[in-house]
């Protein structure tokens, strides 16, 4: 396999595939690999009541968050990764205009697992309210078994 560019290209190359946060206006910030934020604003199109934000928004940025912090990770092993399963638990409602804020690390690295945990926090209510917590369970997978692997190697030769 070719040599796999740094995480922070790979990030940067993610970003501007990964059409499912840039229409939800997520912007991600990889600390370090696994360790991962996303951040959001709740928009209008986001409720499901008058100012009240649909839980599937929150469950759409936890995984996206979780799932940040685990690819960010197999990255530097030259992998990529898919949700296996993730769960979330909601404990404040989120308003429309709420800044948030969604913070996760890997918890453990296996051979063909990731797990990682996040929260979510609303930094501009009561000096940081958590809104959710989450945690998520990945499959580890080589890059070259997806189309990834062109846009990281444009000129390499079709895999097959």
């Amino acid at each position: 396999m070719e040599q796999l560019p740094n995480v922070a290209t790979l990030v940067a190359i993610y970003n501007q595939i990964n059409t499912y946060g840039l229409t939800n206006g997520m912007t991600l910030t990889v600390h370090s690999p696994g360790d991962a934020e996303y951040r959001m604003t709740i928009r209008e199109e986001h409720l499901s009541s008058p100012g009240t934000c649909h839980g599937g928004v929150l469950a759409g940025l936890m995984d996206a968050a979780l799932g940040a912090a685990a690819l960010s990770l197999a990255f530097t092993a030259g992998e990529l990764v898919s949700t296996v399963e993730f769960k979330i638990n909601y404990l404040h409602p989120v308003r429309l205009h709420d800044a948030l804020v969604a913070r996760a690390r890997v918890e453990h690295a296996g051979k063909t697992l990731l797990v990682s945990s996040a929260t979510i926090e609303c930094p501009g209510r009561d000096g940081g309210l958590v809104v959710a917590r989450g945690m998520g369970t990945f499959n580890r997978y080589p890059a070259d078994k997806r189309d990834f692997h062109r846009l990281l190697f444009p000129d390499a030769e079709p895999q097959e």
